[in-house]
């Protein structure tokens, strides 16, 4: 933790993980301005305390505001401030609309919105209606009329807005990100990602711990147990698409050159969270939560076209046990590779020995991303294995020369948008759904992320 402390306050680091924008592309190097960001944090709960502490590393950035309703966590979060020595911030959170306050505040430049689901687009749209450059958490939109209010209000008021999408700087994808731009995988055909990760002691507690385990939600839940379990009560959807979605978004070009076509989703049966339930020693067949009838199916399939004819599978699956996994596939005419914490596998023609696979630990090591090569080891401890350092560090330096942050409104709501198409589908036995164009025809002239490799 020191040694990050001690780099980040002896240099500035440009666009890490995704580039800056097309033209700053996936390259460390000194910005150009050199003043400091007065960033307020809106939501300063688990999430939120994670960028706080990311921040807090950083000599180039001032904590000028934090809002949060609970008291508990703005108590966390200034405490956290005073162990720095950095000057106590502005505190907001008398009510739900507090952060607008906030807001209004001229010496903050950019906000960090870390809130439940419900919020993440009024307040982003707010945010950039005030001037402020934007960052917000995943999913950033629950509807699609949100996620054109997310692209209206960019475009009229010319805020930036970044989707904080932590996976887009996973290691691995990174690398797996450099060897599609690289032609590994020759040109690309198919696809496959998702969020399978088993939440059921997220979406419930005993009222006492946010992750101590009962079967506890909304008014008599704590953390995401408060608001997140009420989803899978009343929609039936893919309701957070983006961390399995937005690496492989990246990997074929969508909205830069390439768009999400069509979309159609199928659900299973609901049955995870009830047998939780009621198995649970806190929980039985007499609990009143095992007498509610879940909406969410517990493993939900999207097969998105892509405008280049790729085919993508997305994949949620929160209610069942399970490994955690995000299951990614890339293949192309030249070959395959399926990768995640669990597996690292890879095949590609004319290399690969015969029809098998061959482990990803050397193909991994030579497509090691430069950034990682050179700044892993002030990543580590970050958060997320280390990726949560570049999602922080792209927004803060995007944010300082206010230009177009790597994944930007376009994409939030591009990614987003996912959840209420996927929820139509369903509810329409399987029926293809169409994309909206939220680049209205500019995806075409829209370049990819430049990958020269001087500009890394």
């Amino acid at each position: 933790m020191d040694s990050r402390r001690d780099f980040i306050k002896k240099t500035t680091v440009v666009s890490a993980g995704v580039c800056v924008s097309p033209s700053i592309a996936f390259g460390f190097g000194r910005s150009n301005n050199n003043s400091k960001l007065n960033v307020g944090l809106i939501g300063v709960g688990l999430r939120g305390t994670n960028h706080l502490n990311n921040l807090l590393f950083r000599n180039d950035v001032v904590i000028g505001a934090i809002c949060d309703i609970d008291e508990n966590r703005i108590k966390i979060a200034l405490e956290k401030i005073k162990k720095t020595g950095k000057h106590k911030p502005k505190v907001f959170g008398k009510d739900d609309y507090d952060y607008r306050n906030l807001l209004q505040l001229e010496e903050v430049d950019a906000v960090i919105i870390s809130t439940p689901w419900l919020w993440h687009t009024k307040m982003a749209v707010d945010a950039m209606k005030s001037g402020k450059f934007t960052g917000i958490e995943v999913s950033a939109a629950n509807t699609l009329e949100e996620c054109w209010d997310l692209v209206n209000t960019h475009e009229a008021t010319g805020s930036h807005l970044m989707i904080l999408e932590n996976v887009n700087y996973r290691r691995d994808v990174l690398a797996v990100l450099n060897m599609v731009k690289q032609n590994v995988f020759g040109e690309l055909a198919h696809f496959r990602c998702g969020y399978q990760h088993d939440l059921r002691h997220v979406k419930f507690n005993d009222g006492i711990k946010p992750y101590g385990g009962g079967v506890e939600f909304g008014t008599k839940g704590i953390s995401e147990a408060s608001w997140r379990t009420q989803h899978s009560l009343l929609r039936n959807a893919d309701v957070y698409p983006t961390h399995g979605l937005g690496p492989i978004a990246t990997m074929a070009d969508i909205n830069r050159g390439n768009r999400f076509v069509s979309l159609t989703s199928h659900a299973s049966k609901a049955i995870g969270l009830h047998n939780y339930i009621v198995k649970h020693p806190k929980g039985g067949v007499n609990h009143p939560n095992a007498k509610l009838k879940w909406k969410q199916g517990d493993v939900i399939t999207s097969t998105i076209e892509t405008a280049k004819g790729e085919t993508i599978i997305v994949t949620h699956d929160c209610n069942l046990p399970r490994p955690y996994s995000l299951g990614f596939r890339v293949q192309g005419v030249n070959g395959i590779a399926e990768f995640d914490y669990h597996t690292k596998r890879i095949h590609i023609e004319n290399v690969s020995e015969g029809h098998g696979w061959e482990d990803m630990k050397s193909w991994l090591e030579k497509y090691d991303h430069p950034l990682w090569k050179k700044y892993g080891d002030y990543a580590k401890g970050a958060g997320h294995g280390g990726m949560d350092f570049f999602v922080i560090n792209a927004f803060v330096e995007s944010a300082k020369q206010n230009t177009a942050p790597p994944l930007d409104a376009y994409d939030a709501a591009a990614w987003s948008c996912v959840t209420p198409l996927s929820e139509r589908s369903i509810e329409n036995n399987g029926e293809p759904q169409d994309f909206p164009d939220f680049t209205r025809g500019n995806w075409i002239k829209r370049k990819p992320y430049n990958w020269n490799k001087e500009t890394y």
